[in-house]
């Protein structure tokens, strides 16, 4: 099957932000694309928790979803939408950083929310706390498309392996890694993690990203990544807004986990 990673520079409005993912939308069709994938926040990168709460939408109002799912219907298309900021009912008013698979009638067929929040120092300059304005998912999610069996994650899940383990044992082929990748960590630790999931679990690893300077207090990495299961980097995006191809051949998942059949070799043991 043929995939394509959409990268985007997304800034804090969604509704200038979605023509933009919807033209690159179109361009991966048009190269023959049949899944589609977007990064993490698609709709919105803000550090602003006011800004946020005044553009962002309930999944049932958000334009970006919408307007995926028609993109969606008229190419027909898999559609990976990485993530969307959008608001709940939540008693607190924190938001879901939510991802989306869009079937190519336009009918959303899978939803998972992000687990793992991202509340780190990564130095005396650069802190984020994700759960001050994000609640937590609960639930891990695996879906089927016509061609394959995918497993959802979003950015900060990517360094939590047992998550991956128990996707890949509930029979995924493929994992999404939707990202906003730090710039501070991107260098030193995307590609390793990325590649260690695809390894440790014999499956293709997708991970659309963010880039560039999103907002002026806000950047991201960039370098969308698709790794296949023995650890090979197939297709790294640089740096720019684009359309990366990649065509992937699901047999190798298999042979993959023949020739190293770890996900079957559990042991229980004493924890120290």
């Amino acid at each position: 099957m043929r995939a394509a990673l959409i990268q985007l520079c997304s800034g804090d409005d969604p509704a200038a932000n979605l023509p933009v993912t919807l033209e690159f939308v179109a361009e991966a069709a048009e190269a023959g694309a049949e899944l589609i994938l977007t990064p993490e926040v698609t709709n919105c990168v803000s550090t602003s928790r006011k800004r946020q709460a005044a553009v962002l939408q309930r999944e049932d109002d958000d334009i970006t979803l919408a307007g995926l799912q028609e993109a969606a219907k008229a190419h027909g298309v898999w559609i990976s939408v990485g993530s969307l900021a959008v608001k709940t009912d939540d008693p607190d008013g924190r938001f879901a950083n939510r991802s989306y698979l869009i079937a190519p009638s336009g009918e959303v067929t899978a939803r998972y929310d992000k687990i793992h929040m991202f509340d780190v120092d990564v130095s005396e300059t650069e802190s984020y706390r994700e759960s001050a304005g994000y609640r937590p998912g609960t639930r891990a999610v695996v879906a089927d498309t016509d061609t394959a069996r995918i497993g959802l994650t979003i950015c900060y899940d990517l360094r939590f392996p047992h998550l991956y383990r128990a996707l890949a044992q509930a029979g995924a082929q493929i994992i999404t890694v939707p990202s906003a990748f730090s710039t501070g960590t991107g260098p030193a630790h995307w590609e390793v993690l990325l590649r260690s999931r695809a390894i440790e679990t014999g499956c293709f690893v997708l991970a659309a990203a963010q880039t560039g300077q999103n907002t002026d207090k806000r950047a991201t990495y960039g370098h969308a990544l698709a790794v296949a299961p023995w650890g090979e980097v197939l297709a790294d995006a640089g740096t720019e807004p684009c359309v990366t191809l990649v065509d992937l051949d699901l047999a190798t998942v298999e042979k993959s986990r023949k020739r190293i059949p770890s996900l079957s070799h559990d042991r229980s043991f004493e924890r120290p």
